[in-house]
């Protein structure tokens, strides 16, 4: 089974891969901070999309596809057009790098993302464990 990027099940599998992930949970034992990514419009998709990913000491315990920015509170909102994500899920562009080229577009504290970025990428090796579908391709 595949899941359409981006959607709620698509945002649920990876919570899911993240809760399993033991690399992830002793990368990001101290983090505290829930993430809203913004998925922009572009050439390949014509909508704008909010995920939400609860993040707390290792754990995703909530995630969600959102109507609006404003339905949850997260410390950090990322946001950046659907083919620079493609790009992040795919492993081509690293999100810490992306944020640093003013790529992915960051709302919140850059300085504590740096603190842990064996946790962003493994954050990304569960984007890519997640069977994808692209709208678009």
């Amino acid at each position: 089974m595949s899941y359409r990027f981006p959607s709620d099940e698509w945002i649920k599998e990876l919570t899911r891969l993240l809760n399993e992930s033991e690399s992830y949970a002793s990368s990001a034992q101290n983090w505290e901070g829930d993430f809203m990514f913004e998925i922009q419009p572009d050439e390949a998709f014509a909508d704008t999309a909010y995920l939400f990913l609860g993040l707390y000491h290792g754990k995703s315990p909530d995630a969600a596809l959102l109507a609006s920015s404003d339905e949850r509170e997260a410390a950090y909102c990322v946001s950046a057009p659907y083919g620079t994500w493609r790009k992040v899920i795919d492993g081509a562009l690293d999100p810490i790098q992306g944020m640093m080229m003013r790529k992915l577009k960051l709302k919140g504290d850059l300085m504590k993302i740096m603190r842990y970025p064996k946790a962003a990428k493994e954050i990304v090796s569960c984007c890519a464990l997640v069977p994808t579908e692209w709208p678009g391709t």
